[in-house]
């Protein structure tokens, strides 16, 4: 039986995440399910952690040809236990709250919500986000108080084929929510989400970005830099509010632009280049990103769950010509992911 420590009434930053990620997970399922043109439903697994907590997938995948999504999941984990000294040191360099000489180990809660989406249509495009939040207790006590937290958020659009309008809505609608809770959110979120993505061995970047952010708090933050001092959400309780607005925000950035791409008709070159593109995801995945290389590493880890993400197929060609034509589709959308642009005008 897993128990979430959540309450009828969440109070504590926790129980409030909690409750905000397993609705959000409901809600964007059922928005999936329902855009989806043949009937489709969503598997459910709850899991267990031994070391502490759980969390609940929502997975769907198909190899027919009219399916909407080749592979679609929802994931939520709520997972807590001990920090060592030396992850608690380690941490200490982006939080100044953290005893970086601590001796002993002390408990932490994390919790978030990931998805992906893969379509089955070439024309439509994979969407990612996580949202996250992280806390360290001072004791194991039933009074301890939470000496460090902070949040941390992505969420990017990965096309095979490039449709600037659905590059502009989608970017548009981050930045409206972004400029929400400070104007100089979006351009430095944007930027850490372009470099974040890169694959250096290949010289290109995974898709056309969103926004990027870590370890915010009301700490200086890294990734803000000389413009943190500017007007941003700094409790807490702001930094939450940003963050379900940006979470809420998933199906109007993604939906719209789905629903307009499911049905377009492609050919079999269509789907060979998405599927070298599925490819570069996978590098990305299994080289490049350091969540998974986290995930997999960490004790009484989900495998499944850290490797949701991956597609349910992709190619590979030696010295493939695809995109050698800078006029054709596939160059087009190259250069675009050699050159990462501004989807938004003055950005």
């Amino acid at each position: 039986m897993l128990n979430f420590e959540s309450s009828p009434i969440p109070t504590t930053m926790r129980q409030r995440m909690i409750a905000y990620i397993t609705q959000l997970q409901n809600d964007i399922v059922s928005a999936l399910e329902d855009a989806s043109v043949s009937p489709c439903q969503f598997k459910y697994d709850a899991w267990s952690r031994p070391q502490g907590g759980g969390g609940i997938s929502r997975t769907y995948a198909s190899s027919k040809d009219d399916a909407t999504y080749e592979k679609a999941g929802v994931n939520i984990s709520m997972i807590h236990g001990t920090l060592p000294p030396a992850a608690i040191k380690q941490m200490s360099s982006e939080h100044s709250s953290l005893d970086a000489n601590t001796m002993t180990a002390l408990p932490f809660f994390a919790g978030g919500i990931s998805l992906i989406v893969h379509p089955r249509n070439p024309n439509a495009p994979s969407a990612h986000a996580n949202y996250r939040y992280f806390e360290v207790m001072d004791s194991t006590e039933k009074d301890a108080k939470v000496v460090g937290w902070w949040f941390g958020g992505i969420t990017d659009l990965t096309p095979s084929y490039l449709f600037e309008e659905d590059a502009k809505e989608f970017h548009g609608t981050l930045k409206a929510v972004c400029d929400a809770y400070g104007t100089a959110l979006y351009p430095k979120f944007k930027q850490s989400c372009d470099d974040h993505f890169f694959i250096p061995h290949r010289g290109e970047y995974r898709g056309i970005g969103g926004i990027r952010f870590d370890n915010l708090n009301d700490e200086m933050n890294t990734i803000l830099g000389p413009v943190d001092g500017e007007a941003r959400p700094r409790t807490a309780d702001d930094i939450f509010a940003f963050v379900r607005a940006l979470g809420d925000a998933f199906t109007s950035s993604y939906m719209g632009i789905l629903n307009r791409r499911k049905i377009m008709p492609s050919d079999e070159r269509m789907r060979r280049w998405q599927l070298l593109r599925r490819g570069r995801y996978v590098e990305f995945d299994l080289v490049c990103e350091r969540g998974i290389k986290f995930g997999l590493a960490a004790p009484g880890v989900n495998v499944e769950n850290v490797l949701m993400g991956m597609p349910e197929t992709a190619r590979w060609e030696y010295m493939s010509d695809m995109f050698e034509e800078n006029d054709s589709a596939e160059g087009k959308m190259m250069e675009v992911l050699k050159y990462p642009k501004s989807w938004i005008q003055d950005c």
